[in-house]
């Protein structure tokens, strides 16, 4: 078993990461590459990350060693709906050496097993984007919002940048004096906090500001919502406030009353220490006063974990879970 070896693939928009693992938990191996996302990317071009990523976390093991793997990315039931995506991944897999099968999962799960390995819990997962899935024995089942930018992702990093400038816009409209946020918010957009002396210029440069970039791109304002909520923004603080209402509230729609399993908190807005984390913790302890609350860790280590513990080898998965992620 010390000689056997899992491959796990946390795979996004922005990098892509691999972790090489042994059954006992210790990380032989680690690679990391651009954006390895089909949706984002194209399958091409994505498995040209993968591969990258694999080769390096590989670099110094005999690929013989390793018996599974997981990759794990969002939009996982698109590429497996693909022939010609899931062949160019099947080719990046064998081009790194590998000859044993390897699985395709949802981001969501394994951001769940990154934190738990209960295999009956939630998650919630907010970043540039929210969603919330229902996790059935180490399965994704009901999902609640992650309906995109356009339709949905209440209380993400995208939602919040856009309420942030609408706050803006408000003021300005109303000839209010822009307090913290929305001064930070109008500086970033046109590079100066100055307002004309008609203000429907300063309205239009700033709508023209957001408009000429992808509208996603709103996500990037998100910070100065958190930095304004941590220095007591009234602005800021009621936006964070409602942001964790709608997370909650994406939760309540799949989970039940009463739930004692473990819920997980992912994505870069609910993981670091931030308002709205402290906020969704209150709410969710509130909503679901016995279970346990847990944080997300390192999705590729998860990604190794789920190959892993379909091994027969691998007699007590919980006890290798422990060792990967003590802490969470």
């Amino acid at each position: 078993m010390s000689d056997t070896v899992v491959v796990g693939l946390d795979v996004g928009g922005t990098s892509t990461r691999a972790t090489a693992l042994t059954l006992t938990g210790r990380r032989v191996g680690s690679g990391r590459a651009g954006g390895g996302n089909p949706t984002s990317h194209g399958a091409e071009r994505a498995a040209v990350e993968l591969l990258t990523a694999l080769r390096a976390a590989l670099v110094d093991l005999d690929p013989a060693r390793v018996a599974a793997g997981t990759i794990g990315l969002a939009g996982a039931g698109r590429l497996l709906a693909d022939p010609a995506g899931r062949a160019a991944f099947d080719r990046a897999w064998h081009d790194a050496g590998l000859r044993c099968p390897y699985a395709v999962h949802g981001d969501a799960l394994v951001a769940y097993a990154s934190g738990t390995a209960a295999p009956d819990g939630t998650v919630l997962i907010a970043g540039t984007g929210a969603i919330t899935a229902q996790v059935s024995d180490l399965r994704l089942d009901r999902i609640a919002d992650g309906h995109g930018w356009l339709l949905g992702d209440a209380g993400s990093g995208f939602w919040l940048g856009r309420e942030a400038v609408r706050r803006l816009l408000a003021d300005l409209d109303s000839g209010h004096a822009l307090g913290p946020l929305t001064t930070a918010v109008l500086t970033e957009l046109l590079g100066s906090a100055e307002v004309a002396a008609r203000p429907r210029t300063t309205v239009d440069a700033a709508i023209q500001a957001v408009t000429r970039r992808a509208p996603v791109d709103l996500a990037r304002l998100a910070p100065l919502v958190v930095d304004a909520a941590t220095n007591g923004d009234p602005v800021a603080t009621a936006l964070i406030t409602e942001a964790a209402a709608h997370l909650a509230d994406s939760v309540g729609r799949i989970r039940p009353a009463g739930a004692v399993t473990p819920v997980v908190l992912g994505g870069g807005l609910l993981t670091a220490d931030t308002p709205l984390a402290t906020a969704v913790r209150v709410e969710i302890a509130r909503q679901w006063p016995d279970a346990p609350l847990r944080t997300a860790g390192d999705g590729a280590v998860a990604a190794a974990w789920l190959a892993a513990r379909d091994l027969p080898e691998v007699t007590d998965p919980g006890a290798l879970h422990a060792r990967l992620f003590p802490t969470t």
